[in-house]
This record gives C-alpha cells, sequence and structure tokens, in this order.
C-alpha cells in the first residue's frame, strides 16, 4: 500500500514512512495533515490567556543553542525574589490571565526552595492561576544538584502547587546531536522518565522538539516516535510542540537555516505521526505569527497564547518580547479564517469568539 493511502487509512507509519514523508510536496502532505486536524477539531483554533515568566537567568548549563542564560561572570543575570515575582503574576492576573508558564534557568546558589517557595506563594495568593512549571530539564538538574531523586522533586513539584509541566528540554532526543548542543543536560531517556513518572502522577505535560539546527530529517522523526510510545503507555502530553530554533546570540554556527516550506512540512509531519497526542501547537514565538497561522492549514490547531511577555527566545531574535495583544491575537485567527478558542491550559474551551 502506498503512503498516502496509509495515512488515509489512519495506518501508523514507522521511522522508514516517517521520513519518506518529507519527499511528498507540501501541498499532499498540508492537505493529508489538514484532513487529520479538521476530523478531530474543524475550524476551531486554540490559544490561551497566560503569561511566560522567566525568575532567572543564571545557569550552570551551557547550551550552544541557548541566547538567554547567564554565567555568573555575566553583567546581566538576574534572579527574581519571590516578591517581585508575585508582582508580576498579580499584574498579569489582572490582566486576565488563566496559566503563568514559569521556565528558569538551572541556578546553581539559590536552592530548592527558591524554586518551590514560588510556586507555593504564587499558589497561595492566586489560588485560581494553573501553574505550567519546570521543565525535565530542570527537575534533572534540581535533582542531581542538591541531592534528590526525581520522585521527590516532582512530589514536592505537586506539593507547592504546580498543575502541569512544560516540554522543554527535550531539544533533539538523538545522543550524538545532545552531546553537541547540550552536554551535561537531561539525557533523553532521563527527559522520558521525568514525563513518564509525572504523567504517572495524573499530571499532564507538554512535549517539545527544537529543530532545524543540526539534526537531520530522520533525527527529527525518530523524536517524533519516541514521544508517541510514551503516549502509548501514559497518554499525559496534550501537546506537542515543534520548536523552530532561533539563530541570533548563541554558539551554533547553522549556515543552513530551514526555509518556511520545512518547517510547515514538520508541523504537517508531526500532526501524521502523532495520532495519539491530541494537539498540535504552532507556538508563534519560534515560527514567527505569520507562518503559525500558515500552519493552522498543515496541522497544527493551536497557537499557544498571549504570552504578555516572554525573555528566552526574544534573546535569541525571536519577535515575542512584549507579547500579543488579545484583540489583535482574535482577529488574526478570524482573518486566517479559523474560529478562535480560548481555552485553558488543559484545553477545555472557555469562550469561541
Amino acid at each position: 500500500m502506498d503512503l498516502i493511502s496509509k495515512v488515509r487509512n489512519r495506518e501508523r507509519l514507522n521511522q522508514q514512512e516517517g521520513e519518506a514523508l518529507y519527499d511528498l510536496d507540501l501541498y499532499t502532505l498540508g492537505e493529508l495533515a489538514d484532513e487529520i486536524r479538521r476530523e478531530k477539531y474543524g475550524n476551531k483554533s486554540y490559544f490561551n490567556i497566560n503569561r511566560h515568566l522567566n525568575p532567572t537567568n543564571v545557569c550552570a548549563d551551557v547550551c550552544k543553542f541557548c541566547a538567554y542564560s547567564a554565567s555568573r561572570k555575566n553583567p546581566n543575570q538576574y534572579t527574581l525574589s519571590h516578591e517581585q515575582i508575585l508582582q508580576i503574576v498579580e499584574g498579569s492576573v489582572r490582566n486576565g490571565a488563566k496559566e503563568v508558564h514559569i521556565v528558569s534557568a538551572h541556578h546553581p546558589e539559590v536552592g530548592v526552595d527558591w524554586y518551590m517557595g514560588a510556586f507555593a506563594k504564587i499558589r497561595e495568593h492566586f489560588p485560581d492561576i494553573h501553574i505550567k512549571a519546570m521543565t525535565a530539564a530542570e527537575v534533572d538538574f534540581l535533582a542531581r544538584h542538591y541531592g534528590h531523586s526525581y520522585d521527590e522533586i516532582l512530589d514536592m513539584m505537586i506539593e507547592s502547587g504546580v498543575d502541569s509541566m512544560p516540554g522543554g528540554g527535550a531539544e533533539i532526543f538523538d545522543e550524538g546531536v545532545r552531546d553537541y548542543l547540550c552536554k551535561g543536560k537531561v539525557t533523553s531517556n532521563q527527559w522520558i522518565e521525568i514525563h513518564r513518572k509525572w504523567h504517572e502522577r495524573g499530571r499532564e505535560s507538554n512535549a517539545t522538539m527544537l529543530f532545524g539546527h543540526v539534526e537531520s530529517r530522520a533525527h527529527r522523526i525518530d523524536h517524533m516516535l519516541r514521544l508517541r510510545t510514551l503516549q502509548d503507555a501514559t497518554g499525559g502530553f496534550n501537546a506537542f510542540i515543534p520548536l523552530v530554533y532561533q539563530r541570533d546570540n548563541n554558539f551554533l554556527r547553522v549556515e543552513n537555516f530551514p526555509s518556511g516550506q520545512e518547517i510547515l512540512k514538520t508541523y504537517a509531519i508531526s500532526r501524521i505521526l502523532l495520532d495519539n497526542i491530541p494537539h498540535i501547537k504552532a507556538y508563534w514565538v519560534t515560527a514567527s505569527i505569520n507562518l503559525a497561522l500558515i500552519a493552522q492549514e498543515f496541522g497544527a490547531d493551536d497557537l499557544d497564547g498571549t504570552i504578555e511577555k516572554e525573555s528566552i527566545q526574544s534573546a535569541a531574535g525571536a519577535a515575542s518580547a512584549k507579547g500579543m495583544n488579545l484583540d489583535d491575537f482574535v482577529a488574526m485567527i478570524k482573518n486566517s479564517g479559523f474560529t478562535p478558542v480560548e481555552r485553558d491550559s488543559l484545553y477545555h474551551e472557555l469562550k469561541v469568539y
């Protein structure tokens, strides 16, 4: 049976077939992914009103692709106090945020209590806000650096009020590529183990893949299939987010940046391969808002959110430092021919525009 028929019959593809999808022309691939997307969600495009919060940029790790982290000698390093974090969250709640999305660097000196204390104080002061916090890379760092098990860190997170986990730190699962990109950080198997343990606690998380740097198409397919295998076992991922590598101000010298077509093909392939992960997110911060809107026709059904402020990707050149105005965001989705649906962090529909 040919590849297109297999996709239309909703048969699972293997590594070789996944790689072969890239050889299809863009419109065929888009059509296949769009059929799946519309079968699941019709014309709906999801987003949430959220705030991205990055409480420190002091990091023990040096990842070649990162433009955000600061070594201790960096004059621009910062670490927010719990009071400063609460002030930011208060302002965001006033602006209508339903989620605070917290990702920090791996600070070697503040202790586990600084991380957990921040979550606990947010939970105490703002009981209704959804706290999405702690990538698997942060969990691994805290466990290693401060002498805890993964189970202990994950239990502390739940006790401190964390509701769900972001998908950061996955990068590309191939260990050869990881060695080059982020040696010493969480391994692919550890990342998978941490999310497995989180899902076993009845909690949900996102999954990501950073692409467009030194990885091959085969590495991307391998990454997606490993996520599919974990999702078969746990069902805990609510969204897959293909993150487009940002090339400014970092140590990776990437000459061949992926074309818009390559990026759209990767979205479409992720929708086709990941039959068990409900949502495919075109994270406009890394894809650009224009490409993210087009990605809605290539399998993506979610555009993340208004985010209000963002520090990590914007440090590497993304146009996301000040977030997105809600009215503009809704208008852009409507103008692209889709129906904007505001959701909560776990994809319950709150408002259809």
